[in-house]
């Protein structure tokens, strides 16, 4: 047993191809360095993932952490397990909303879907969006079209649909945004868009000023570029080395890959060099 010489500090992690393998288990070896760090340690463990409260909430219990807080859907609030509430949130605003009702009314080849806190709304349903909003464990709404969705409480919509629609989804965004973090290609299929200046590393930072925690002890560990931003936020960024090049360029620790225990590599590197 130690006497809690990391107390003053703040690991983030994604979930998955991070947290679990790519077969979405949680390794042995991560569970073990985890608990390590809550309890012998004393650090704080949190979780930040593109996923919702609902569907992050058999990851948390799996941990058993200390500490309730999560960052959800890619940084677009805080949420705490421990009273059911949120405790920061930063909806999409007027301006994003224009970009994904003009771009959902241009391309009828792509399903859209908005994401909530506590629902998915669909707009032309496909089986792709209902297989994706159903692993949100999210309540289903549908409509025929995106102007007859309630808005104020958007955190994130997602085109989904063939790859060259998906590609002309992203030009069209990009062309009509004067930002780029809150747009995110997550996959050949996919197209994602949040808040102006919402991700993972604003909502990571915000846990940490809840904790009182300096930016020098805050640590975060991702495998792909939607958590690019939370590892440019934070003081010890690092990565699972499956991750693409573009990632490790940034990352002050590569990692062993998520298959073998990417998160207890990061662990025993803030053990090892942070525990005087």
């Amino acid at each position: 047993m130690t006497d809690k010489k990391l107390s003053g500090w703040l690991i983030a992690s994604d979930i998955d191809g991070t947290l679990n393998d790519k077969h979405r288990r949680l390794p042995k070896r991560n569970f073990d360095a985890i608990q390590k760090f809550v309890y012998d340690y004393g650090g704080h463990f949190i979780l930040s993932s593109g996923r919702s409260i609902e569907s992050m909430r058999k990851h948390f219990n799996k941990l058993g952490l200390n500490s309730g807080y999560a960052v959800f859907i890619n940084g677009a609030g805080v949420y705490d397990y421990s009273n059911e509430k949120i405790l920061w949130m930063s909806p999409v605003n007027e301006k994003v909303t224009q970009i994904i009702k003009k771009a959902a009314k241009k391309f009828c080849l792509a399903t859209v879907q908005i994401i909530t806190p506590y629902e998915a709304r669909i707009v032309k349903p496909t089986l792709s969006a209902y297989i994706l909003a159903k692993t949100s464990m999210l309540p289903i709404k549908y409509f025929k079209n995106i102007d007859e969705l309630q808005t104020g409480d958007w955190c994130k919509a997602i085109f989904t649909g063939f790859p060259f629609v998906i590609s002309r989804v992203e030009k069209f965004a990009k062309e009509n945004s004067d930002v780029t973090t809150n747009l995110m290609r997550t996959s050949p299929f996919s197209f994602e868009l949040v808040n102006e200046g919402t991700n993972k590393g604003v909502a990571v930072m915000k846990v940490a000023e809840i904790l009182g925690i300096e930016k020098e002890k805050t640590a975060a560990i991702g495998d792909y570029f939607n958590d690019y931003e939370m590892l440019k936020a934070v003081g010890l960024p690092a990565c699972c080395g499956q991750a693409p090049q573009g990632m490790k360029k940034i990352a002050k620790l590569v990692t062993c890959h998520c298959n073998k225990g990417a998160v207890a590599d990061l662990i025993e590197y803030i053990i090892k060099n942070y525990c005087k």
